[in-house]
């Protein structure tokens, strides 16, 4: 039998892991139109282009996105923010994108764990944060500990640069905890500041990528108590020869995003060829909820079309999309908690999020009786 500080441990407490409780929260700022404007104006020289652009980001999926950014009252203006940092012609550079990013992240990320209502934040005893927009150090896993009064003792993770799969990877983690310490209680932190890293130009590609992205943070708390989502296992799937295909890179003028057009059709080879894999050797029809990353809208539909799933599975993970747009490694976690609160005693889960490599992070969870 394991031991653990010299204390054995029954086998079943080294085999469970739950998300007990999940939170969400995004800016204040509604930004999809405007950016909608912002863009067109910037392609009002190449017409074909602003057409093309108009047509395919109405078709998007995304109605609405949000942002820390307080946009201007012109999106074809000279300045696209009200503190003038995003000036036409004058960008802001990367390190005055990054003192943005740290005087604003720890406020979307302390409003996501307030909505997980904790009454007691001092018993946390792991803290597992993954981020993917910005980076300091002293960094938000130290905001987050002060302001929420954690032991400073508390072990701290930090993850980043994993793009849009670091909320499964971050998942992970906090089930490795909670399986050798069963009396862990791990908060698990996600927040993303995508918006940030708005670039000027005219390239039709950048554009549409960019018109995707929103901000948004969430919070989680993992623990062996069986009560919400068990945590029961993951795999990790990579494409051969698709580096280029989704990438994150950091540039003078910020952290550059590509997102090809090829993606989809990747993401479905490699569904495909892994099927079995993913679903454990079940029918589809044996997984009741499907917990999938909207990184766009043709990702939903390559998914839905390569695992041969009903309309209503991915409809979840569409609302998010809908309401946020992609907010990298936050977003997963906002179809998790729709799962959370609808998800009936039984059901088995699949989830899955997708990152630069091209890399896909899958699990396999259900909702505890």
């Amino acid at each position: 039998m394991p031991l653990v500080s010299g204390r054995p441990l029954p086998e079943t407490a080294l085999s469970q892991a739950h998300v007990n409780r999940i939170s969400t929260a995004v800016p204040g700022n509604e930004i999809h139109g405007f950016f909608r404007q912002f863009a067109a104006a910037s392609l009002r020289d190449q017409p074909r282009e602003q057409k093309l652009f108009l047509k395919m980001s109405e078709k998007s999926g995304i109605e609405r996105r949000h942002s820390c950014i307080e946009t201007a009252e012109d999106a074809a203006g000279p300045v696209v923010d009200r503190a003038g940092m995003f000036r036409r012609g004058a960008f802001p550079g990367t390190g005055e994108r990054m003192d943005f990013y740290e005087a604003h992240a720890a406020d979307l990320a302390m409003r996501a764990i307030g909505g997980l209502e904790l009454d007691d934040p001092s018993a946390i005893t792991h803290l597992v944060v993954a981020s993917c927009t910005g980076m300091s150090a002293p960094g938000l896993d130290l905001q987050i500990l002060r302001r929420l009064g954690l032991d400073p003792s508390v072990e701290r993770t930090l993850i980043g640069f994993m793009g849009c799969y670091a909320a499964i990877s971050a998942l992970k983690a906090a089930r490795h905890i909670v399986r050798s310490e069963p009396d862990a209680k791990v908060l698990v932190v996600n927040c993303e500041l995508c918006t940030l890293h708005l670039k000027e130009t005219t390239d039709l590609e950048q554009l549409l990528t960019f018109s995707i992205w929103g901000d948004g943070a969430s919070a989680a708390l993992v623990t062996a108590e069986p009560t919400g989502l068990r945590l029961d296992g993951f795999r990790a799937l990579l494409a051969g020869d698709a580096d280029e295909l989704m990438t994150w890179n950091v540039r003078d003028d910020g952290f550059d995003m590509v997102l090809s057009g090829r993606v989809p059709a990747t993401i479905q080879s490699v569904l495909g060829a892994h099927r079995g894999e993913i679903l454990g050797n079940r029918d589809v029809d044996e997984i009741d909820l499907w917990a999938v990353h909207p990184g766009g809208r043709s990702v939903l539909d390559a998914i839905q079309k390569t695992l041969d799933l009903a309309p209503e599975a991915l409809a979840p993970s569409r609302e998010v999309l809908r309401d946020n747009g992609n907010m990298s490694s936050a977003t997963v976690m906002f179809v998790l908690e729709k799962m959370l609160a609808d998800g009936r005693p039984g059901q088995q889960g699949i989830g899955m999020a997708f990152g630069p490599g091209l890399t896909a992070e899958t699990m396999s969870f259900g909702v505890a009786a």
